[in-house]
Formats: structure tokens, C-alpha cells, sequence
């Protein structure tokens, strides 16, 4: 019996980290569902994160004795934090899901440790020894996972499961580049794509700088209730210049409620609360490594209940993208053993280390 507790015991993270994988395609899926039925994309974001802003209240109530003063600095820090990471971020995500499929968010998610080690190294936070083979397994994994991306996005290829519906009446519903397809179907293709790669650009920033502001403010929470109350009114002043309609502001009870509800609690908070678990008892290398398994799940999700069509691009891209994910992951945590002198010690932290970011690719839809 004590075998099968602490064998039941150690499962428990993985089994979290698979739901959390779960939780985010739900997201992407019923957000999708949502605006094919005609709900706007900005009016989604602002209202999910508007509900998820009090979520983390009571964190900032109850905490304000164990935590650093705020400063005006530090508000200024958490309101470009918003700004990146949820009213560009967010609403790139979502407009390119709209565009595309949730299959082609979840292989573009995969795309963030590679850009953010791009990043580190341009800005001289991450050095890069080419003449080390971690130095060149990082540049080929980068190569690897941008190529697989491109080929995700621009290559058709034949399809390899078709859904009955589609089958039947002889369309498309997640097209991408080729000879027999609607020419505005594919530009909307290639412009999802466009725009998932830029939330995910500005995602890996986004990981990079509260990365930096932790660093001198380590109340995560506290971080996170700024964090959406500003991306709310900053998405509330892009959603009323680009939704013009007020009747869009209204969300009927059916799967526009649901997919709000859906996004603040389970999309947020859940998801956070079991990140920041897996986190401080695996530490940051164990949750990153379930990401790919995400694209499994949305292709499956995507076929089954949105009734999309899978080609063989998006598995070649997909798996391009998968093989350069986990070469930059391990080279970067056989970095992180290095500088530890050989001994790993991440799961004692639960907070992130300046190098946490470029391991973590987790995407705040």
C-alpha cells in the first residue's frame, strides 16, 4: 500500500498538467464555437478578463501585510505588463483564432521558447556559445520550431481526417494554401497565423519582463490582480474603437456565457493555481514539456467538436515545431545544471528565476 500511495502521489502532477493542457484547448475551442456563432472577439476578451479581475481581490486584500508597499513605479511596471501581455497578447490570440483554428494556436504556443531565447540573446540576457553543442542544438531547435510554424501555416498537403460533415458536403471549415481552396478563406488562414505569431512575440516578452519585475515585487497574485484589472480597461478602449455595434456588447445565455465563465475561472484561475502547483513541486522545465501535447488535443478537439479538417502539414509542422521545442528546452535546463554546479534545485522555488522565462510557454487566453 505504501508503494501505491507514493506512486499515486507522484502521478498527481502529471495528471494536472494534462488537465491544465485540457483547460487551455477547452479555451481556445469554446472561444472559437463562441464567435463562429457571432460574438466579437474583443467583447470575448474584455468580458473574461473583467470577470477574472475579482478572482485575485482577495489576494490583494489579505496579503497587503506580507508583501512590498506598491509605489507608482510598480503600477506603472504592472500597467505595461497588462499591455503586453493581455491587450496585445490576448487580443492577437483571439482575433487569430477566429481566423484560423485552435489547432494552429496551439502549435504557434509551442513557437514561445524559441522566440524568447531569440529574444535573450538580442538583448544580451542569454549567451550564446555557437562553439558549445548546447550553443547549437538551441539554433537548430529555433530553426526547426520557425520552419515548422511556416509549414503549419503555409502548406496544405492532403487531408488526413475529414469529418463526417465536411465529407458531406464537401467544405472546409479550417483551410489553409492550396490549388482547389476559396482564395479569402486561405489569406484568412495566413492571417491568423500572422497574428498568433505576434501574440506569441509578445508572450515571450511578456515572460520575459515579469520575470524582472518579480524580481523586486515576489507577490505573484497580487501581480496577477493588476494584471487584469488593466488589461480590462486597456481591452475596453480597444474593443469600443473597433466594436462599434453596441448590440454586440450584449452575450446571449448559451455558448457566449459559457465561454466567458469558462475563460476567467478555468481559463485563469484554475489554470494559474495548477501552473504555480506543478511549478513549485516539478518545477518549471516539468511543465513546459507537456506544452506539445496541447496541439495533440486541439487537433483532436477541433475535429471532434468544430468539425475541422486535418492535414498532413499540420502534423509535419507540428511535429517540426515539437523536435525544436524540446532541443531549446533542454538545452536551456542543461544550462540551468550547469550554473546550479550540477545540482538542480528549481522545484524549491515557486517563484521564477530570470531564466524561468524562456521555459515557460503558457498561453493567457
Amino acid at each position: 500500500m505504501m508503494g501505491l500511495s507514493s506512486w499515486l502521489k507522484a502521478l498527481v502532477p502529471f495528471l494536472a498538467m494534462v488537465v491544465v493542457e485540457i483547460l487551455s484547448v477547452g479555451l481556445t475551442t469554446l472561444s472559437k464555437a463562441a464567435m463562429s456563432k457571432g460574438m466579437s472577439p474583443y467583447v470575448f476578451v474584455v468580458y473574461s478578463n473583467a470577470l477574472a479581475t475579482p478572482i485575485f481581490l482577495p489576494f490583494l486584500i489579505f496579503q497587503r501585510t506580507k508583501r512590498p508597499p506598491l509605489s507608482f513605479s510598480l503600477l506603472c511596471k504592472f500597467f505595461l505588463l497588462s499591455s503586453v501581455g493581455i491587450a496585445m497578447m490576448q487580443n492577437c490570440v483571439i482575433v487569430g483564432v477566429n481566423y484560423s483554428s485552435p489547432t494552429l494556436a496551439s502549435a504557434m504556443c509551442s513557437l514561445v521558447p524559441a522566440i524568447a531565447f531569440v529574444l535573450a540573446v538580442f538583448i544580451r540576457m542569454e549567451k550564446l556559445d555557437l562553439r558549445s553543442s548546447k550553443g547549437q542544438i538551441k539554433i537548430v531547435g529555433t530553426i526547426l520550431s520557425i520552419s515548422g510554424a511556416l509549414t503549419v501555416t503555409i502548406y496544405n498537403g492532403p487531408a488526413i481526417v475529414v469529418p463526417q460533415s465536411q465529407s458531406t458536403h464537401n467544405t472546409i471549415s479550417a483551410p489553409k494554401l492550396s490549388s482547389s481552396m476559396n482564395p479569402t478563406a486561405a489569406s484568412n488562414w495566413i492571417i491568423g497565423g500572422l497574428l498568433l505569431a505576434t501574440a506569441y512575440l509578445c508572450l515571450a516578452i511578456w515572460n520575459i519582463a515579469q520575470a524582472v519585475v518579480l524580481k523586486g515585487f515576489p507577490s505573484q497574485k497580487t501581480i496577477l490582480f493588476f494584471y487584469y484589472f488593466f488589461g480590462t480597461l486597456q481591452c475596453a478602449i480597444v474593443g469600443f474603437a473597433l466594436e462599434r455595434d453596441p448590440s454586440a456588447w450584449i452575450i446571449t445565455p448559451d455558448i457566449e456565457l459559457i465561454s466567458v465563465i469558462y475563460s476567467a475561472v478555468f481559463g485563469n484561475a484554475v489554470t494559474y493555481s495548477l501552473l504555480t502547483w506543478c511549478m513549485h513541486k516539478k518545477g518549471p522545465v516539468f511543465v513546459v514539456m507537456f506544452k506539445p501535447l496541447e496541439i495533440a488535443i486541439a487537433a483532436f478537439m477541433s475535429t471532434i467538436f468544430l468539425g475541422d479538417t486535418l492535414y498532413t502539414g499540420s502534423v509535419i509542422g507540428a511535429c517540426l515545431i515539437v523536435v525544436g521545442f524540446y532541443g531549446v528546452i533542454w538545452a536551456q535546463s542543461e544550462d540551468g545544471k550547469v550554473e546550479n554546479h550540477g545540482v538542480v534545485d528549481e522545484s524549491r522555488s515557486p517563484l521564477p528565476s530570470p531564466r524561468t522565462p524562456l521555459l515557460e510557454s503558457q498561453s493567457h487566453v
